[in-house]
């Protein structure tokens, strides 16, 4: 799964280039310890691409109420194009999640060791996500969304049993294009990405806290 990730910004136009948006978006904050239900930035195609504030965690337009969320953080990809929470968004509501990197926990006997993955020669990448837009009895609207995630590469198997797709620059416009409606066109995109791309530390048990939204959770142990 991915329950936690980082998405650190430089305020410097970079992120703009990254993701291809027409306008800036330096007002963004810099978070290293991104939590379910948190508003965070994702990227949409709408002629160009743009940024949207969007709450972590999908809920439903057909959700009888928002607490569905927590429990819609990640969508596996084999099962997308089935789920019905999820089936829809595939087809015509999916986007970019961007990070920096994420954190996962590493079972060693009764302890749970959290580790940084990233990728060294990218400081911005995308996660595929999904959206969905929720209205609540007084008519108010929630823009949330989902991470994909996948089987593990070589490098996460050692520390747990999934990953998240972290989608090849590649294929992101793919990803994007509202052209692209039909699972078969969409599923060859969500696998493992190149295991020698990225690299993984140990990191403080700071991290285990969302509170803890600092720098600090990124250096190693």
């Amino acid at each position: 799964m991915c329950g936690r990730y980082a998405i650190v910004l430089a305020g410097d136009g970079s992120f703009q280039r990254r993701f291809s948006l027409e306008e800036r978006a330096d007002d963004l904050a810099p978070h290293f310890n991104v939590a379910p239900t948190q508003t965070l930035p994702v990227i949409v195609r709408n002629s160009p691409n743009r940024v949207a504030m969007m709450r972590w965690g999908l809920i439903p337009s057909w959700a009888k109420d928002a607490s569905i969320g927590s429990r819609m953080i990640n969508a596996r990809a084999e099962t997308v194009a089935e789920k019905p929470a999820f089936r829809g968004p595939l087809r015509s509501r999916r986007c970019l999640v961007p990070a920096s990197g994420f954190f996962e926990w590493k079972r060693e006997g009764d302890r749970k060791t959290p580790h940084f993955i990233h990728l060294p020669d990218e400081p911005l990448f995308g996660f595929a996500g999904l959206y969905d837009t929720w209205r609540d009895a007084d008519g108010e609207t929630v823009q949330s969304y989902t991470i994909l995630t996948t089987e593990p590469n070589a490098l996460m198997s050692a520390i747990h049993n999934r990953m998240p797709v972290i989608l090849r620059r590649e294929d992101e416009d793919e990803w994007l294009d509202p052209a692209n409606t039909e699972p078969e066109q969409l599923l060859p995109l969500l696998r493992p990405y190149p295991a020698e791309a990225m690299t993984a530390y140990p990191v403080s048990r700071l991290v285990n806290s969302p509170q803890h939204d600092t720098p600090l959770v990124l250096e190693p142990a």
